[in-house]
């Protein structure tokens, strides 16, 4: 268990899918990562046959019989989730990732996209759950320079060393749009307004990381060069990594992402962790 943890409250979004069991295996892992209290969320009627199923599943996984079920009435899977999530302040919501058991693209399902639009707190979303969940051994975070990103990249530094991740990769997309910039400024621009060189870019980034203290996680600093944000889900493809992670400020919405991000409300290349 981590001497610092993010998370006091887990959830888990539960819908008695086929693969139900699966995320809540995962859920259970990060509970244990954390050290964080886990419940499950699930929208519809508190009866008996529900109450007896999650009884069943409980004992199944072995957790504690008095486990919390947040009930949210309503039709709408996605808006109870968000309503419990608020109403009973979550501070991480695990979920499935899709909505079918194979697709020809790794898309998001809809209540995933919406999680990861309109959730104030951070989600993780499994494309593929197992019951016996598979270590994060490459990880992939997406850095910006911002301090809500240096506490996140500690988090999933946690998260890292309990996985015994064998590299950790601390990703910046660079464009062709930042180098144009970089290549016309004047040099009366001031250091904060000016845009970095590639050269600059990697420098900054090597800071950044050093600025999150020792780890015994191997880990890598990479500047990508693409024309847009899609080429750090490239990267990630190329890498074959095992979790994404982004951090956003909790007061961002998904229309209103940083365009190098954007794509993570559709497109989910492998397991994903938005740190908000």
């Amino acid at each position: 268990m981590a001497s610092f943890s993010p998370y006091k409250t887990i959830a888990v979004a539960s819908t008695f899918s086929p693969r139900f069991v699966q995320v809540l295996s995962e859920a259970k892992r990060m509970r244990e990562r954390f050290g964080s209290e886990l419940s499950a969320i699930y929208v519809g009627e508190c009866s008996e046959e529900t109450v007896q199923k999650f009884r069943d599943i409980f004992a199944t996984l072995k957790l504690p019989d008095d486990s919390r079920v947040h009930y949210q009435r309503g039709e709408d899977p996605a808006g109870g989730i968000l309503q419990a999530i608020e109403d009973n302040k979550i501070d991480m919501i695990v979920a499935g990732a899709l909505e079918k058991e194979v697709v020809l693209r790794p898309f998001l399902g809809n209540v995933a996209r919406r999680l990861v639009r309109e959730a104030k707190c951070s989600v993780m979303l499994f494309t593929m759950p197992e019951a016996e969940p598979k270590p994060l051994r490459r990880i992939v975070f997406m850095a910006d320079y911002s301090d809500h990103a240096q506490r996140a990249l500690k988090s999933a530094l946690i998260l890292a060393e309990a996985e015994d991740c064998e590299r950790l990769y601390v990703v910046r997309v660079y464009t062709t749009f930042d180098e144009a910039r970089a290549a016309m400024q004047t040099e009366i621009a001031s250091d904060t307004q000016r845009a970095r060189t590639f050269e600059e870019e990697e420098e900054a980034l090597e800071k950044f990381i050093l600025a999150a203290g020792e780890t015994k996680v191997p880990i890598e600093a990479r500047c990508v060069r693409g024309n847009t944000g899609f080429a750090a889900s490239d990267f990630v493809q190329s890498v074959e990594a095992d979790l994404l992670v982004v951090p956003v400020h909790a007061d961002e919405s998904g229309e209103r992402f940083p365009n190098h991000i954007a794509w993570i409300t559709d497109v989910i290349p492998c397991n994903l962790w938005v740190i908000r």
